[in-house]
């Protein structure tokens, strides 16, 4: 990855941050190289994070899993924060209802879902940035023009409760903070 590409990550991670008392458990879906947790390190008691690529060995505090999530998330206690960003557009809307589902059934009763989301805008943007060799962290071939209003519904399909939409980076990403009642 670079510069650039750290940089938007770390734009998406911080907005977790508000959500995460101490002593939290957090799911971090489509992990990478588990810099959310290492963000968010003095604030938790434990983490798992997933994904489809290669992922950090796990410790004592955290656990990583290799596979796609929700069939590959092993049976366990709830967590009181689910992260997904800048996942949701990347996933099948074959698969969405049952990636919702998955989010809502990993969170306890008032946990939070955080989702960030860029707009349908972003694609155009990314295919200039890797011309250009700004960025190359992003696969272009996941990128649909996903609509994040999209999103919105999925959640609340899966009985979550929009709390929060704001808009961050220039208006071009979405964060979405759901809440299980």
């Amino acid at each position: 990855m670079k510069w650039l590409d750290y940089r938007l990550q770390w734009e998406r991670t911080r907005r977790v941050l508000p959500y995460v008392a101490q002593g939290a458990r957090v799911l971090d879906i489509a992990c990478a190289d588990g810099a959310l947790f290492r963000v968010l390190d003095d604030r938790l008691s434990a983490g798992v994070g997933i994904d489809l690529d290669p992922v950090p060995s796990s410790t004592a505090k955290y656990r990583y899993i290799r596979g796609a999530f929700p069939s590959a998330m092993p049976p366990g206690e709830p967590f009181d924060v689910v992260a997904a960003l800048a996942v949701v557009e990347h996933i099948p809307e074959a698969d969405q209802a049952a990636f919702a589902a998955g989010c809502a059934r990993e969170l306890r009763n008032g946990g939070h879902l955080v989702v960030t989301v860029p707009s349908s805008r972003v694609d155009d943007l990314l295919h200039v940035m890797k011309a250009v060799r700004l960025v190359d962290g992003m696969r272009d071939d996941q990128h649909y023009g996903f609509d994040p209003r999209k999103a919105i519904a999925m959640f609340e399909r899966a009985g979550l409760l929009l709390e929060r939409h704001s808009r961050f980076e220039l208006g071009l990403n979405h964060l979405l903070v759901f809440r299980k009642p």
